[in-house]
């Protein structure tokens, strides 16, 4: 791979190095496959002079028989090629695609940087299957070519100046079918793009609108579901389900009019591709139909003359129509790696996206305490934090600022580098460490993290790896033993995709046993209880600080029954610690405290 990261060039080469074995043996036999349709008119201008005009049954019978076997070979040529010409298609394809996993799968991250999940589907999709379709094509444009150069020797030996008009003919009018191929290039490139960006603005939005629609349907219910008290004092919001539900259906349909122009954009940019499609193929046509003819007269006008015996006419208008198909091939090919180029240089663009945090080299300590130390740190909405964890500790962290606290998040779980300071784990820099190894000792379990569609219990032992130890303590903690009761087959249950098929409760409650289940010497969770009724939560709060006993322990939330039962709670305002001490101490003594935890 290029020192600068993968050219859509090196892409295209390495779909079709990697399958060199399945082209090359498509391509041979794709080769004699058109060699044999090219000496089918041949035959057939021989079959007439020698066996027609001279009445010979036993030169009849001889040159059918020989007619026969070539036919027989190019079928089989043809089956064979086609198969493995499609086979290295799909493997090259599949390849394309491991790549892709693999990169955004990176732990350094950066793939995903300024591009929407729906967008990287498109590109693992419909730019691998685009380039994969280079190892398909290029056997084809060998076998025109193939083609071409028998016809041509054909033609030769039937008169020199056909031959000669073959010859020269054909190398311009493949330049010109080069440069025509340019406009369908640019469209090709400028239709992935819309349609990677129409499937991300319609993920996104699909996602955004099923909380919308449950705005709506909370507001229609009166609310119904665990919600919590208002605190002591303040009224309930009357009116507030009847206000949320003209809101949410505002925001729907603005939704609904992005998507809608979006994929407008993207149908526009589809057409045009198209139509770029259906010009480069209709001038590529009437290219070749005009130098056909002109073969067709010249062939005519020699046997006029008498240059050329009937049989040799025969063969030529034959060749002549023969041609039309290895020039049909290369327009196809032609078209093919247009789009090819297209979409190998989006490809490039993911591989080669810079990581967004450095390969570090130093081993972890060995065992991990889980003493965490902030030192200055700076990134995006924290300014200059410092903060200290004991080993071991329960910390509660509080952050009037969301963007503050998923800040510190990313900085926590080395998603991004920090823009200033230095997160210390047992004395070393996270920076210093590798990526994966710096995520198994501090696990950020995120508020909206998804499930997958698999059985409960699978879902919770994703978390501990395989040949983990029980997770009932973990389900217990989390209070998702009761989500595995209520189902049909308790832990056994296969949950549907993201796990939709659970109330938003529900699902939390599941991550939060996933996340327990780990077991990290460091483990920080953020609003993992947002959806719980207050009496679950407080179970959830007493459960988790004995399951996490001497093993340290953040809880990035603004939950009163989570952080009443932390060591010690850190305040976060304006981005850096405003306030240090118990929950009742913060309470007691703490305006901004208690308009965060309690309003």
């Amino acid at each position: 791979m290029p020192a600068g990261g993968p050219t859509g060039g090196h892409v295209l080469r390495r779909a079709l190095g990697d399958q060199r074995r399945r082209v090359g043996g498509a391509s041979l036999l794709a080769m004699a496959h058109q060699a044999c349709e090219a000496l089918v008119p041949v035959v057939i201008g021989l079959t007439i002079d020698e066996a027609v005009g001279t009445g010979s049954a036993g030169a009849l019978l001889r040159w059918l028989l020989v007619l026969a076997g070539l036919f027989l070979v190019l079928s089989t040529c043809y089956r064979i090629s086609a198969r493995f010409a499609e086979g290295a298609g799909e493997s090259a394809a599949h390849r394309i695609r491991q790549d892709l996993a693999a990169r955004v799968l990176d732990p350094r991250g950066g793939a995903d940087t300024g591009r929407l999940p729906g967008a990287l589907t498109a590109v693992a999709t419909g730019d691998a299957r685009r380039v994969g379709s280079v190892a398909s094509a290029l056997p084809y444009a060998l076998s025109a070519l193939t083609g071409l150069a028998v016809s041509a020797v054909a033609l030769l030996r039937v008169s020199v100046p056909l031959g000669l008009l073959v010859l020269l003919g054909v190398p311009p009018l493949l330049w010109i079918g080069h440069l025509i191929s340019r406009p369908l290039e640019r469209r090709s490139e400028a239709e992935q793009e819309h349609a990677a960006h129409a499937s991300g603005v319609a993920a996104d939005l699909v996602a955004g609108l099923r909380v919308l629609k449950g705005m709506g349907a909370e507001g229609a219910a009166g609310g119904g579901g665990a919600r919590r008290a208002p605190p002591p004092g303040r009224p309930a919001a009357a009116g507030g389900a009847a206000r949320g539900a003209p809101r949410a259906l505002g925001a729907e349909r603005a939704a609904v009019s992005r998507y809608r122009e979006t994929s407008r954009g993207s149908l526009a940019s589809a057409l045009r591709a198209a139509s770029s499609r259906a010009w480069h193929d209709g001038a590529i046509l009437a290219l070749t139909g005009v130098f056909i003819a002109v073969i067709g007269l010249v062939g005519a006008h020699l046997a006029m003359r008498g240059t050329i015996s009937v049989g040799d006419l025969v063969a030529a208008v034959g060749l002549a129509q023969y041609l039309l198909g290895p020039f049909q091939l290369l327009t196809y090919v032609n078209g093919e790696f247009a789009q090819a180029r297209a979409s190998a240089d989006r490809i490039a663009e993911v591989l080669a996206s810079p990581p967004a945090v450095a390969a570090g080299t130093v081993p972890l300590p060995s065992p991990v305490t889980g003493r965490l130390r902030l030192r200055g740190l700076t990134h995006g909405a924290l300014r200059g934090l410092d903060l200290d964890v004991a080993p071991g500790s329960v910390v509660g962290v509080v952050s009037r600022d969301p963007a503050a606290a998923n800040d510190l998040l990313l900085c926590l779980g080395r998603e991004r580098e920090p823009a200033g300071g230095t997160v210390e784990l047992d004395g070393v820099p996270l920076a210093d460490l590798d990526p994966g190894d710096a995520r198994r000792a501090i696990l950020v379990a995120h508020h909206d993290a998804d499930l997958f569609e698999d059985s409960l219990l699978a879902n919770v032992r994703a978390g501990a790896g395989d040949g983990a130890p029980d997770v009932g303590p973990a389900l217990a903690a989390a209070a998702a033993d009761d989500v595995a009761d209520a189902l049909p087959d308790g832990v056994h249950t296969v949950l549907a995709e993201r796990g939709r098929s659970l109330s938003g409760g529900q699902r939390q409650r599941v991550a939060l046993a996933r996340a327990l289940a780990a077991d990290p010497p460091v483990l920080v969770v953020h609003d993992p209880t947002t959806a719980v009724d207050t009496v679950t939560e407080a179970r959830i709060a007493a459960r988790l600080r004995e399951l996490r006993r001497g093993r340290t322990t953040l809880l990035v939330t603004t939950s009163p029954a989570l952080l009443a039962g932390t060591d010690v709670v850190v305040m976060l305002d304006e981005g850096t610690v405003a306030a240090e001490g118990s929950h009742p101490e913060l309470v007691a003594s703490h305006e901004t405290y208690r308009s965060a935890v309690l309003a």
